[in-house]
């Protein structure tokens, strides 16, 4: 079963697994409308979206303003004529031991990875409950949701949270007909690991690429993620074949974390 005719929302879909998920929910017969703070990016997305014969749209907000997620929901509503699925999928890295951890970093990745997939769940629930309908909500959690990381203790912390707002979300929303799930990647071979491989090369003098390639040689499967392994569950979670399913933080990262 698939999506056709709805729309979907993607936050961080200009790039990596946002636009991964994206494509596939478009190729799934989905209008698309992608959120991102980078302008020049989100016109080369949509293009990919335009070549798969689908609708598009396109917005520019940071999800740590709530104002601004809201105001791309109505956005997605007012050009693609409904509202469907958010993928609450924007967020950010930070790799640094807990003890040089400073407050300003803190409040910044706070804001987009805890804020920001709260007011996604917020304004999209508000915007099922006023069209009368029912609606899925999918949140970007992490392996990191899962297991706290050395280097990575804040992060893992903001996906700890996302996995704990995913499930009183879900039991919340419920009577309604909202469903509310999460997916966990592991190592995406994105521009964020390549940016968390050289953090991980300043701070502990290891070689360019050591840290990922020590990563992934740790995945069961044998190989680094790719955003269309991401997206293939994200499509499941957004179509009815996940209709009696809510609440959930699923593992998808090829064999790191077992739960």
């Amino acid at each position: 079963m698939t999506i056709e005719g709805k729309v979907a929302l993607i936050t961080g879909g200009a790039q990596g697994i946002g636009l991964g998920i994206a494509r596939r929910l478009a190729a799934d017969g989905a209008a698309i409308a992608l959120v991102d703070m980078k302008g020049e990016k989100l016109v080369a997305a949509a293009g990919q979206i335009e070549a798969l014969g689908r609708p598009v749209t396109t917005f520019v907000a940071d999800v740590s303003d709530r104002d601004q997620v809201y105001a791309a929901i109505d956005h997605a509503e007012r050009e693609l004529g409904g509202f469907d699925v958010m993928v609450n999928n924007a967020g950010i890295a930070q790799v640094n031991p807990i003890l040089d951890v400073t407050p300003e970093e803190v409040d910044r990745i706070v804001r987009i990875n805890i804020e920001g997939v709260l007011w996604g769940i917020q304004a999209a629930a508000k915007k099922f409950l006023a069209r009368g309908q029912k609606g899925k909500i999918i949140n970007a959690a992490s392996i990191a949701g899962h297991e706290g990381f050395a280097m990575l203790g804040v992060y893992s912390a903001t996906k700890f949270a996302v996995r704990a707002l995913t499930q009183a979300a879900a039991r919340e929303l419920a009577a309604s007909g909202i469903n509310v799930n999460a997916y966990c990647p592991g190592v995406v071979g994105t521009d964020m690991w390549v940016e968390i491989d050289e953090r991980f090369a300043t701070l502990t003098g290891a070689a360019k690429g050591e840290t990922y390639d020590k990563y992934v040689g740790g995945i069961a499967l044998g190989r680094a993620e790719t955003p269309d392994d991401v997206a293939a569950l994200v499509s499941y979670l957004a179509g009815p074949d996940s209709d009696y399913m809510t609440g959930q933080a699923v593992l998808i990262d090829g064999g790191m974390v077992y739960r």
